[in-house]
């Protein structure tokens, strides 16, 4: 699934990137997010942009289209 498909609340696990934009996918990587990491969800603004998800100790927010380009799996 991805990203964007997840509402507030929610854990998972970075499985893999989607097709998109290299340059933001090195941007991602340099901000640790990468495959195996684990995140939640803080919130989803009220039209679905951006995401405010906490990985790693931080919390880092996300445009739409950002989050539809990371591939996840949902965490109980």
């Amino acid at each position: 699934m991805q990203l964007s498909a997840m509402k507030s609340g929610e854990r998972g696990t970075v499985l893999a990137f989607g097709p998109g934009y290299k340059a933001y996918r090195q941007r991602l990587l340099a901000m640790g997010v990468m495959p195996g990491t684990g995140f939640t969800v803080v919130r989803v603004a009220p039209l679905g942009d951006p995401y405010e998800i906490t990985v790693r100790g931080y919390t880092l927010s996300l445009r739409k289209h950002e989050a539809a380009m990371l591939l996840v799996e949902a965490v109980s």
